[in-house]
């Protein structure tokens, strides 16, 4: 009851107790922050990341389908560059679809999640570009494998770390290359590949641009998962 000018006014908040210990749309999630490498030391590390889950936009709705995040980023050249991502492979869009509607539309293995990352000539592409017309790996260092080589990391990156490069720089054992004769081949559409990468943290050797895409969830036309990187001279990077 409030006390309104001497009036007593009666109001009601609608509630269902039944539902106050129910959790709808859970979202939470659980990571861990590792401690930085003194050569990560008093840098900026900017974390380019993936969001959304596999489906068209009706079944993945209220969530969005999948998407680098941030699929814009511009960065100063002295500052450090985490590109990773987690999956799942055990995506389940069945049942009562709830707002949306059930189905998880995509390419690959059902109920699987899977991303790389590719430099594109420009963004109204739809392809990446070879290897050898490549710019971004010969701009760009691994902070914490420095023996990795442009062409390691280009593997890796493409693969979703299917492949630990193209051959041993010192992070995985053998006959995880992709010059190892018994390792055996990429599915093309990485059903093979792992669901969650943790890449490399990346410093700039030089500044320039870098649009990019994964090549397995660029498809129909409501679906295009790429995005733009700017690297800037620094202290020339604006408010994003």
């Amino acid at each position: 009851h409030r006390r309104v000018r001497e009036a007593v006014v009666s109001t009601q908040s609608t509630g269902n107790t039944n539902q106050y210990g129910r959790t709808f749309q859970d979202r939470s999630h659980a990571f861990i922050i590792l401690p930085r490498t003194s050569a990560m030391s008093g840098k900026i590390i900017n974390n380019l990341n993936v969001r959304g889950k596999r489906g068209n936009i009706v079944q993945t709705f209220p969530a969005v389908e999948y998407d680098f995040v941030p699929n814009k980023l511009t960065v100063d050249e002295d500052e450090l560059l985490h590109i990773q991502w987690t999956g799942s492979n055990t995506h389940n869009n069945g049942g009562n679809g709830g707002d949306g509607q059930t189905g998880d539309a995509g390419d690959g293995t059902g109920g699987t999640d899977r991303h790389n990352f590719l430099q594109m000539l420009q963004s109204d592409l739809n392809y990446p570009v070879p290897y050898e017309n490549s710019t971004f790996w010969d701009m760009v260092e691994s902070v914490n494998y420095p023996n990795a080589s442009p062409l390691d990391l280009a593997i890796e990156y493409a693969t979703s770390g299917y492949y630990c490069g193209y051959k041993s720089y010192g992070r995985c054992a053998e006959g995880s290359h992709a010059s190892d004769s018994n390792k055996a081949a990429l599915n093309q559409q990485l059903n093979n590949a792992p669901a969650s990468y943790f890449g490399h943290v990346l410093k700039f050797k030089s500044t320039g641009t870098c649009v990019y895409m994964c090549s397995r969830n660029n498809n129909f036309t409501n679906r295009s998962q790429k995005g733009t990187l700017w690297v800037k001279p620094s202290g020339k990077t604006q408010a994003q």
